[in-house]
């Protein structure tokens, strides 16, 4: 059954392909999910469980600096971008309002996890 909401619907996507149970819990916890399906009233989050991991953390970030048409931007243009899209009153907004701090948290996480691998933030 479709929610139409994009990480639920994702992940049961692939788990009805075969795919491993924690790509889908991935998919579906992807960029603090469990926030906005609770605005929205989306039941079945819960059947994935969410690893609060350095790997949930990078695929976080990759969402806050990614734009809609693959553009490197930093988390606050992204989300500063989102919230313009979708305008002041738009259920994504309140979902970016409620969910910054944890998302932030996870961008910053993996931003020091790159600077001690000595690597340099793509």
């Amino acid at each position: 059954m479709r929610t139409g909401f994009h990480p639920l619907d994702g992940a049961r996507f692939l788990a009805t392909r075969g795919y491993d149970r924690r790509v889908t819990a991935l998919v579906a916890h992807h960029s603090g999910a469990a926030i906005e399906a609770e605005l929205r009233g989306v039941e079945g989050l819960d059947r994935f469980p969410d690893e609060a991991s350095a790997t949930r953390d990078a695929l976080w970030y990759c969402d806050a600096v990614t734009g809609p048409q693959g553009q490197r931007l930093t988390p606050d243009e992204r989300w500063a971008e989102v919230r313009r899209r979708y305008g002041p009153d738009h259920v994504v907004t309140a979902f970016l309002d409620r969910g910054e701090p944890e998302l932030r948290a996870a961008v910053d996480r993996t931003t020091a996890r790159i600077a001690a691998a000595g690597l340099d933030d793509p």
